[in-house]
């Protein structure tokens, strides 16, 4: 009887420190697992995942996490700022520029977050608290993987799945290392249909338009995530919002968002949309 009391005192206060961010148990990391079958042999070298979680948490939310690198360069990350915190993270490596198509590319973040959906459950996750965020090229395969659903249907995965948004310093216009195949340069912008404003839509989850200072952002991206953000709104979308990070430049933003976006997720768990 004893024991049986002891045991559910301790999961009561290991989800109490989970839901305020606090647990600091024992984490597990999985390297380098294969999330895209028959795609090639570029696929096989660049499609893998590491998985960080929880070893002794059940139903802990999940981040999969896209790295930045203007769709050209990058590897696979685990955020530092975002682990300790209960939170389960996928760091997910993709094919690059020129090396593949951008098709290829948002088909890889988008087979990334299916593996999230068929995998999660068999290490204690739960398929229903699963969020998608990545910085600058992460962050616009974020927005293109849940806004153009088309993505993850090829999946079998319907993108309202999806438990909240958080694109990071975003490009959403035609990206500009797109762009570079058609002989437009940075500073000319075009929106066709691989650009997120193509496909702006009212969404169920709640997305955080994440942004450094616009005097120090890249190539006006302020700008240009300040007129998605009120789009989204205009398309009835209550629960998205636009953070400025005075200070912060392109590179040195997440610093700031990496709080914010846990405590948001932290608010979405408690079944609470945190207020700015």
């Amino acid at each position: 009887m004893k024991k049986t009391v002891l045991t559910v005192l301790c999961l009561f206060m290991a989800a109490l420190t989970y839901a305020q961010g606090l647990y600091r148990g024992e984490y597990k990391i999985e390297k380098d697992i294969p999330y895209h079958q028959d795609a090639g042999d570029y696929a096989r070298e660049r499609c893998t995942l590491d998985f960080y979680y929880p070893s002794e948490l059940k139903d802990f939310p999940t981040v999969v996490w896209f790295h930045g690198g203007g769709l050209i360069s990058g590897n696979k990350e685990i955020p530092e700022a975002l682990m300790n915190s209960g939170l389960g993270i996928i760091g997910v490596n993709y094919r690059l520029l020129p090396n593949s198509t951008i098709q290829e590319t948002i088909d890889d973040a988008a087979a990334a977050v299916a593996w999230a959906f068929r995998e999660v459950a068999a290490r204690g996750g739960s398929p229903d608290r699963i969020f998608v965020a990545g910085h600058s090229a992460g962050g616009y395969l974020t927005d293109m993987v849940v806004l153009d659903k088309s993505w993850l249907e090829k999946y079998g995965v319907d993108a309202d799945r999806i438990a909240g948004a958080f694109p990071y310093s975003a490009q959403v216009i035609t990206h500009y290392n797109v762009r570079s195949n058609y002989d437009v340069g940075p500073l000319s912008p075009r929106i066709d249909e691989t650009a997120p404003l193509y496909h702006v839509r009212k969404i169920p989850m709640p997305m955080l338009v994440l942004s450094g200072d616009r005097e120090l952002e890249l190539y006006g991206r302020y700008e240009e995530q300040a007129y998605f953000w009120r789009m989204m709104k205009l398309n009835g979308n209550e629960n998205v919002f636009l953070y400025e990070f005075d200070g912060y430049d392109h590179g040195s933003m997440p610093a700031p968002a990496h709080a914010v976006v846990k405590r948001f997720i932290r608010g979405i768990l408690r079944g609470q949309i945190p207020e700015r």
